[in-house]
Protein backbone atom coordinates (compact mmCIF):
# COMPACT_ATOMS: atom_id res chain seq x y z
CA UNK A 1 0.00 0.00 0.00
CA UNK A 2 1.20 3.51 -0.87
CA UNK A 3 1.23 6.28 1.76
CA UNK A 4 1.33 9.84 0.43
CA UNK A 5 2.54 12.94 2.29
CA UNK A 6 1.50 16.23 0.70
CA UNK A 7 3.11 19.63 0.91
CA UNK A 8 1.01 22.11 2.89
CA UNK A 9 -0.23 25.00 0.76
CA UNK A 10 -2.35 27.01 3.17
CA UNK A 11 -0.97 30.40 4.29
CA UNK A 12 1.28 30.48 7.38
CA UNK A 13 1.57 26.67 7.44
CA UNK A 14 5.14 25.52 8.04
CA UNK A 15 4.46 21.98 9.27
CA UNK A 16 4.60 18.63 7.49
CA UNK A 17 2.65 15.48 8.36
CA UNK A 18 5.57 13.01 8.26
CA UNK A 19 9.26 13.20 9.14
CA UNK A 20 12.15 10.96 8.10
CA UNK A 21 11.77 9.23 11.48
CA UNK A 22 8.14 8.28 10.82
CA UNK A 23 8.80 7.48 7.17
CA UNK A 24 11.25 4.74 8.24
CA UNK A 25 8.63 3.29 10.58
CA UNK A 26 5.93 3.34 7.92
CA UNK A 27 8.23 1.48 5.54
CA UNK A 28 8.92 -1.06 8.29
CA UNK A 29 5.15 -1.71 8.40
CA UNK A 30 5.26 -2.72 4.74
CA UNK A 31 4.14 0.59 3.20
CA UNK A 32 5.73 2.41 0.32
CA UNK A 33 5.97 6.12 1.07
CA UNK A 34 5.81 9.05 -1.35
CA UNK A 35 6.57 12.60 -0.16
CA UNK A 36 5.83 15.61 -2.33
CA UNK A 37 8.97 17.57 -3.16
CA UNK A 38 9.43 20.52 -0.81
CA UNK A 39 6.95 19.22 1.76
CA UNK A 40 9.39 19.49 4.66
CA UNK A 41 11.42 22.55 3.70
CA UNK A 42 9.55 25.01 5.94
CA UNK A 43 10.13 22.62 8.87
CA UNK A 44 13.82 22.31 8.08
CA UNK A 45 13.60 18.89 6.38
CA UNK A 46 15.10 18.73 2.86
CA UNK A 47 13.95 16.24 0.23
CA UNK A 48 17.27 14.41 0.56
CA UNK A 49 16.44 13.43 4.15
CA UNK A 50 13.19 11.80 3.05
CA UNK A 51 14.96 10.01 0.23
CA UNK A 52 17.62 8.75 2.67
CA UNK A 53 14.83 7.40 4.88
CA UNK A 54 13.52 5.36 1.94
CA UNK A 55 10.73 7.56 0.60
CA UNK A 56 10.04 8.37 -3.02
CA UNK A 57 10.24 12.13 -3.50
CA UNK A 58 7.51 12.95 -6.02
CA UNK A 59 7.56 16.16 -8.10
CA UNK A 60 3.99 17.33 -7.47
CA UNK A 61 0.71 16.53 -5.73
CA UNK A 62 -0.65 14.42 -8.57
CA UNK A 63 2.42 12.19 -8.69
CA UNK A 64 2.50 11.91 -4.91
CA UNK A 65 -1.15 10.84 -4.67
CA UNK A 66 -1.20 8.45 -7.62
CA UNK A 67 -2.37 5.08 -6.30
CA UNK A 68 -2.22 6.16 -2.65
CA UNK A 69 -4.22 4.20 -0.08
CA UNK A 70 -3.31 6.49 2.83
CA UNK A 71 -2.86 10.27 2.68
CA UNK A 72 -1.35 12.33 5.50
CA UNK A 73 -1.93 16.06 5.83
CA UNK A 74 -1.62 18.72 8.50
CA UNK A 75 -4.59 20.78 7.29
CA UNK A 76 -7.61 19.95 5.13
CA UNK A 77 -6.79 19.45 1.44
CA UNK A 78 -7.49 22.37 -0.85
CA UNK A 79 -10.55 22.07 -3.06
CA UNK A 80 -11.72 23.72 -6.27
CA UNK A 81 -11.03 27.46 -6.24
CA UNK A 82 -9.00 27.41 -3.01
CA UNK A 83 -5.57 27.32 -4.60
CA UNK A 84 -3.49 26.51 -7.65
CA UNK A 85 -3.82 22.78 -6.94
CA UNK A 86 -7.15 21.00 -6.34
CA UNK A 87 -5.77 18.45 -3.87
CA UNK A 88 -9.17 16.97 -3.04
CA UNK A 89 -9.91 15.80 -6.56
CA UNK A 90 -6.49 14.12 -6.80
CA UNK A 91 -6.99 11.85 -3.77
CA UNK A 92 -7.92 8.33 -4.97
CA UNK A 93 -11.36 6.98 -4.07
CA UNK A 94 -11.21 4.72 -1.04
CA UNK A 95 -8.06 6.33 0.36
CA UNK A 96 -7.81 7.01 4.09
CA UNK A 97 -7.10 10.71 4.69
CA UNK A 98 -5.76 11.73 8.13
CA UNK A 99 -5.09 15.24 9.44
CA UNK A 100 -6.80 18.27 10.96
CA UNK A 101 -9.59 18.22 8.42
CA UNK A 102 -12.14 20.95 9.09
CA UNK A 103 -14.86 18.68 10.44
CA UNK A 104 -17.81 20.69 9.16
CA UNK A 105 -20.91 19.18 7.52
CA UNK A 106 -19.90 20.74 4.20
CA UNK A 107 -16.37 19.31 4.26
CA UNK A 108 -17.64 15.90 5.38
CA UNK A 109 -20.06 15.87 2.43
CA UNK A 110 -17.18 16.67 0.08
CA UNK A 111 -15.10 13.79 1.44
CA UNK A 112 -18.06 11.41 1.18
CA UNK A 113 -18.90 12.48 -2.38
CA UNK A 114 -15.32 11.80 -3.46
CA UNK A 115 -15.25 8.42 -1.73
CA UNK A 116 -12.51 9.48 0.73
CA UNK A 117 -12.43 7.89 4.19
CA UNK A 118 -11.64 11.01 6.19
CA UNK A 119 -10.25 10.89 9.73
CA UNK A 120 -10.39 14.27 11.50
CA UNK A 121 -7.73 13.89 14.17
CA UNK A 122 -8.89 17.02 16.00
CA UNK A 123 -12.00 15.06 17.06
CA UNK A 124 -10.01 12.36 18.84
CA UNK A 125 -11.72 11.54 22.16
CA UNK A 126 -9.79 12.51 25.27
CA UNK A 127 -9.36 9.04 26.70
CA UNK A 128 -6.21 7.50 28.14
CA UNK A 129 -5.39 5.19 25.23
CA UNK A 130 -5.69 8.08 22.77
CA UNK A 131 -3.26 10.47 24.50
CA UNK A 132 -0.26 9.59 22.36
CA UNK A 133 -2.18 10.35 19.15
CA UNK A 134 -3.81 13.61 20.34
CA UNK A 135 -2.80 16.31 17.85
CA UNK A 136 -4.58 19.09 19.75
CA UNK A 137 -2.56 18.43 22.90
CA UNK A 138 0.78 18.02 21.18
CA UNK A 139 0.33 21.20 19.15
CA UNK A 140 -1.13 23.24 22.01
CA UNK A 141 1.84 22.35 24.18
CA UNK A 142 4.21 23.88 21.65
CA UNK A 143 1.92 26.87 21.07
CA UNK A 144 2.05 27.66 24.79
CA UNK A 145 5.84 27.50 24.77
CA UNK A 146 6.16 29.61 21.64
CA UNK A 147 3.75 32.24 22.97
CA UNK A 148 6.05 32.94 25.92
CA UNK A 149 9.16 33.02 23.73
CA UNK A 150 7.52 35.52 21.38
CA UNK A 151 6.33 37.60 24.31
CA UNK A 152 9.87 37.67 25.70
CA UNK A 153 11.21 38.72 22.32
CA UNK A 154 8.73 41.60 22.03
CA UNK A 155 9.05 42.75 25.67
CA UNK A 156 11.68 45.44 26.13
CA UNK A 157 12.30 45.19 29.87
CA UNK A 158 13.45 41.57 30.38
CA UNK A 159 11.79 38.52 31.98
CA UNK A 160 13.81 37.65 35.12
CA UNK A 161 14.84 39.96 37.93
CA UNK A 162 18.29 41.24 36.94
CA UNK A 163 20.54 42.54 39.72
CA UNK A 164 23.46 44.55 38.36
CA UNK A 165 25.97 47.11 39.62
CA UNK A 166 23.91 49.73 37.81
CA UNK A 167 20.71 48.74 39.60
CA UNK A 168 17.97 46.12 39.64
CA UNK A 169 15.47 45.34 36.90
CA UNK A 170 12.33 43.75 38.36
CA UNK A 171 10.93 40.46 37.06
CA UNK A 172 8.13 40.67 34.52
CA UNK A 173 4.59 40.09 35.78
CA UNK A 174 3.06 37.42 33.53
CA UNK A 175 -0.64 36.51 33.56
CA UNK A 176 -1.78 33.37 31.70
CA UNK A 177 -5.49 33.12 30.91
CA UNK A 178 -6.55 29.51 30.45
CA UNK A 179 -4.73 26.58 32.03
CA UNK A 180 -5.28 23.83 29.50
CA UNK A 181 -2.34 22.21 27.75
CA UNK A 182 -1.17 25.46 26.14
CA UNK A 183 -1.69 27.51 29.28
CA UNK A 184 0.15 25.10 31.57
CA UNK A 185 3.12 25.03 29.20
CA UNK A 186 3.04 28.84 29.05
CA UNK A 187 3.10 28.98 32.86
CA UNK A 188 6.02 26.55 33.05
CA UNK A 189 7.99 28.38 30.35
CA UNK A 190 7.39 31.82 31.87
CA UNK A 191 8.53 30.48 35.24
CA UNK A 192 11.71 29.05 33.68
CA UNK A 193 12.47 32.46 32.20
CA UNK A 194 12.16 34.02 35.65
CA UNK A 195 8.82 35.77 35.40
CA UNK A 196 6.38 36.31 38.29
CA UNK A 197 3.50 34.22 37.01
CA UNK A 198 -0.21 34.17 37.81
CA UNK A 199 -2.96 32.39 35.94
CA UNK A 200 -6.70 31.84 35.71
CA UNK A 201 -9.09 29.21 34.33
CA UNK A 202 -12.80 28.55 34.71
CA UNK A 203 -12.32 24.80 35.27
CA UNK A 204 -12.18 23.86 38.96
CA UNK A 205 -9.40 21.30 38.51
CA UNK A 206 -7.11 23.94 37.01
CA UNK A 207 -6.57 25.82 40.27
CA UNK A 208 -4.36 23.12 41.77
CA UNK A 209 -2.56 22.56 38.46
CA UNK A 210 -1.71 26.26 38.31
CA UNK A 211 -0.38 26.25 41.86
CA UNK A 212 1.62 23.06 41.27
CA UNK A 213 3.67 24.92 38.65
CA UNK A 214 4.51 27.71 41.08
CA UNK A 215 2.03 30.28 39.78
CA UNK A 216 -0.64 32.07 41.79
CA UNK A 217 -4.34 31.59 40.97
CA UNK A 218 -6.60 34.52 40.08
CA UNK A 219 -10.28 34.04 39.35
CA UNK A 220 -13.96 34.10 40.23
CA UNK A 221 -15.50 30.88 41.51
CA UNK A 222 -19.19 29.98 41.93
CA UNK A 223 -21.57 27.04 41.42
CA UNK A 224 -21.52 27.44 37.64
CA UNK A 225 -17.73 27.20 37.51
CA UNK A 226 -17.90 23.79 39.20
CA UNK A 227 -19.41 22.42 35.96
CA UNK A 228 -17.04 24.29 33.66
CA UNK A 229 -15.32 21.20 32.27
CA UNK A 230 -16.74 18.71 29.77
CA UNK A 231 -16.37 14.96 30.17
CA UNK A 232 -13.74 15.16 27.43
CA UNK A 233 -11.59 17.53 29.45
CA UNK A 234 -12.35 20.71 27.49
CA UNK A 235 -13.55 24.02 28.89
CA UNK A 236 -17.32 24.42 28.65
CA UNK A 237 -18.97 27.61 27.39
CA UNK A 238 -20.39 29.43 30.43
CA UNK A 239 -22.98 32.17 30.80
CA UNK A 240 -22.45 35.81 29.96
CA UNK A 241 -23.05 36.60 33.62
CA UNK A 242 -20.19 34.35 34.71
CA UNK A 243 -17.77 35.90 32.22
CA UNK A 244 -18.83 39.39 33.39
CA UNK A 245 -18.02 38.52 37.01
CA UNK A 246 -14.80 36.82 35.98
CA UNK A 247 -13.87 39.99 34.09
CA UNK A 248 -14.48 42.11 37.19
CA UNK A 249 -12.11 39.97 39.24
CA UNK A 250 -9.29 39.99 36.72
CA UNK A 251 -9.62 43.56 35.40
CA UNK A 252 -7.67 45.07 38.27
CA UNK A 253 -5.11 42.27 38.03
CA UNK A 254 -4.48 42.80 34.31
CA UNK A 255 -3.74 46.49 34.88
CA UNK A 256 -0.66 45.47 36.87
CA UNK A 257 0.67 42.94 34.33
CA UNK A 258 3.54 43.31 31.89
CA UNK A 259 2.59 40.29 29.79
CA UNK A 260 -0.78 38.62 29.29
CA UNK A 261 -1.11 35.33 27.41
CA UNK A 262 -4.61 34.20 26.45
CA UNK A 263 -5.21 30.54 25.55
CA UNK A 264 -8.95 29.99 26.09
CA UNK A 265 -10.65 27.93 23.39
CA UNK A 266 -14.06 26.25 23.41
CA UNK A 267 -14.21 23.28 21.02
CA UNK A 268 -16.26 24.09 17.93
CA UNK A 269 -17.08 27.68 18.94
CA UNK A 270 -15.71 31.18 18.59
CA UNK A 271 -13.18 31.87 21.32
CA UNK A 272 -14.64 33.80 24.28
CA UNK A 273 -13.58 37.43 24.69
CA UNK A 274 -11.65 37.60 27.97
CA UNK A 275 -9.73 40.85 27.59
CA UNK A 276 -11.85 43.91 26.79
CA UNK A 277 -10.77 47.20 25.23
CA UNK A 278 -10.96 48.78 28.67
CA UNK A 279 -8.60 46.15 30.11
CA UNK A 280 -6.11 46.76 27.33
CA UNK A 281 -6.36 50.50 27.93
CA UNK A 282 -5.53 49.95 31.61
CA UNK A 283 -2.18 48.29 30.87
CA UNK A 284 1.18 50.08 30.94
CA UNK A 285 2.89 51.20 27.73
CA UNK A 286 5.29 48.50 26.57
CA UNK A 287 3.09 45.68 27.83
CA UNK A 288 2.57 42.62 25.63
CA UNK A 289 -0.54 40.52 25.01
CA UNK A 290 -0.21 37.20 23.17
CA UNK A 291 -3.50 35.79 21.86
CA UNK A 292 -3.07 32.08 21.06
CA UNK A 293 -6.80 31.89 20.26
CA UNK A 294 -6.51 34.35 17.35
CA UNK A 295 -7.43 31.69 14.76
CA UNK A 296 -10.77 31.21 16.54
CA UNK A 297 -11.55 34.93 16.65
CA UNK A 298 -9.33 35.76 19.61
CA UNK A 299 -9.70 36.17 23.36
CA UNK A 300 -8.82 39.87 23.14
CA UNK A 301 -11.26 42.45 21.84
CA UNK A 302 -8.54 44.27 19.88
CA UNK A 303 -6.84 41.23 18.35
CA UNK A 304 -6.46 41.32 14.58
CA UNK A 305 -6.04 37.66 13.55
CA UNK A 306 -2.77 37.17 11.71
CA UNK A 307 -1.27 40.48 12.82
CA UNK A 308 0.81 42.17 15.52
CA UNK A 309 -0.71 45.52 16.47
CA UNK A 310 0.20 48.26 18.92
CA UNK A 311 -2.61 50.18 20.60
CA UNK A 312 -2.64 53.96 21.10
CA UNK A 313 -1.57 53.42 24.75
CA UNK A 314 1.47 51.40 23.67
CA UNK A 315 0.30 47.81 24.29
CA UNK A 316 1.45 45.29 21.66
CA UNK A 317 -1.01 42.49 20.82
CA UNK A 318 0.41 39.46 19.02
CA UNK A 319 -2.45 37.68 17.24
CA UNK A 320 -0.56 35.54 14.78
CA UNK A 321 -2.15 32.67 12.87
CA UNK A 322 -1.12 29.08 13.53
CA UNK A 323 0.96 29.29 16.69
CA UNK A 324 2.25 25.69 16.42
CA UNK A 325 3.43 26.55 12.91
CA UNK A 326 5.72 29.18 14.42
CA UNK A 327 7.82 26.32 15.80
CA UNK A 328 7.47 24.19 12.68
CA UNK A 329 10.21 21.58 13.15
CA UNK A 330 9.12 20.51 16.64
CA UNK A 331 5.42 20.75 15.78
CA UNK A 332 5.93 18.56 12.70
CA UNK A 333 7.82 15.95 14.72
CA UNK A 334 5.00 15.64 17.26
CA UNK A 335 2.15 15.77 14.74
CA UNK A 336 3.87 13.10 12.64
CA UNK A 337 4.26 10.84 15.68
CA UNK A 338 0.59 11.33 16.53
CA UNK A 339 -0.39 10.09 13.06
CA UNK A 340 2.08 7.22 13.22
CA UNK A 341 0.66 6.11 16.57
CA UNK A 342 -2.90 6.20 15.22
CA UNK A 343 -2.01 4.04 12.23
CA UNK A 344 0.12 1.54 14.16
CA UNK A 345 -2.65 1.18 16.76
CA UNK A 346 -5.03 0.01 14.03
CA UNK A 347 -2.52 -1.78 11.82
CA UNK A 348 -3.33 -5.23 10.43
CA UNK A 349 0.08 -6.92 10.10
CA UNK A 350 -1.15 -9.66 7.80
CA UNK A 351 -2.97 -7.36 5.40
CA UNK A 352 -0.29 -4.65 5.78
CA UNK A 353 -3.10 -2.10 5.92
CA UNK A 354 -5.04 -0.17 8.57
CA UNK A 355 -8.12 -1.84 10.03
CA UNK A 356 -10.55 0.61 11.63
CA UNK A 357 -13.23 -1.21 13.68
CA UNK A 358 -16.50 0.75 13.55
CA UNK A 359 -17.22 -0.01 17.22
CA UNK A 360 -13.91 1.35 18.54
CA UNK A 361 -14.30 4.61 20.51
CA UNK A 362 -11.29 6.24 18.85
CA UNK A 363 -12.49 5.32 15.36
CA UNK A 364 -16.02 6.54 16.15
CA UNK A 365 -14.58 9.83 17.37
CA UNK A 366 -12.29 10.46 14.40
CA UNK A 367 -13.83 8.96 11.25
CA UNK A 368 -16.07 11.39 9.35
CA UNK A 369 -16.87 9.28 6.29
CA UNK A 370 -16.86 5.66 5.17
CA UNK A 371 -18.14 3.94 2.02
CA UNK A 372 -19.20 7.23 0.44
CA UNK A 373 -21.36 8.29 3.40
CA UNK A 374 -21.01 10.71 6.31
CA UNK A 375 -20.96 8.57 9.47
CA UNK A 376 -19.73 10.80 12.30
CA UNK A 377 -22.42 11.08 15.02
CA UNK A 378 -22.13 14.86 15.25
CA UNK A 379 -22.48 15.33 11.50
CA UNK A 380 -25.16 12.81 10.50
CA UNK A 381 -28.03 14.86 12.04
CA UNK A 382 -26.80 17.96 10.22
CA UNK A 383 -26.76 15.97 6.99
CA UNK A 384 -30.29 14.65 7.55
CA UNK A 385 -31.58 18.11 8.30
Amino acid sequence: MRLAVLKERRPAETRVAATPETVKKFIALGLTVAVESGAGLAAGIPDADYAAAGAEVAPDAAATLAGAGIVLKIRAPLGTGEGAVDELSLIPRGALLLGQLQATPEMAESYARLGIEAGAMELLPRITRAQSMDILSSQANLAGYRAVIEAAGAFTRGFPMLMTAAGTIPAANVFVMGAGVAGLQAIATARRLGGRVSATDVRPAAKEEIKSLGASFVGYEDEESKAAQTAGGYARQLSAEFYARQAEVIAAHIAKQDIVITTALVQGRKAPTLVTEAMVASMKPGSIIVDIAADAGGNVALTRPGEAVTTPNGVTILGYHNWPGRIGAAASALFARNLLTFLTTFWDKEAKAPKLPAEDDIVKGVLLTRGGAVIHPSLVPAKAA
